[in-house]
């Protein structure tokens, strides 16, 4: 298991460990090891979309429905640039929603590099956490 698979183990575990339980996935290659994680976790619940945006309403329906975040998976570039609006309307009704974007290495920012644009702060001031491990 490579460095990015014992990420993705992680992160989802502790996830579904907390009680998230609903994920939205993007699919797209970067993210495939959270995609991989969530697909071995039995008790995590996964809906498949081919549009950022869709997953990211369908995302925002569930947690204003259940009172539970969602969670967004989506691969690096301009994929999580979808999730905005949706990102704009659950800080505005503070409403619960996580976003895992995967992202290239730090050095291929801005050089461009196939799916590679700075991410970071790609929300803005609509996130109350954000964490670029780089």
């Amino acid at each position: 298991m490579n460095w990015n698979e014992c990420w993705g183990e992680w992160i989802i575990e502790e996830l579904v460990r907390h009680g998230t339980l609903c994920f939205c996935i993007s699919p797209g290659s970067r993210s495939t090891p959270l995609t991989a994680a969530v697909a071995r976790n039995d008790l995590a619940k996964s809906v498949v979309f081919y549009d950022e945006r869709a997953a990211a309403y369908f995302a925002l329906g569930h947690a204003r429905a259940t009172g539970k975040p969602a969670v967004l998976i989506c691969t690096s570039g301009t994929a999580g640039a979808n999730y905005l609006p949706a990102v704009i309307e659950s800080s505005i009704e503070q409403i619960p929603l996580l976003v895992l974007t995967a992202d290239r290495p730090p050095e291929l920012r801005d050089t461009g590099a196939n799916q590679a644009i700075n991410q970071t702060h790609i929300f803005g001031t609509h996130v109350r956490w954000f964490f670029d491990p780089g």
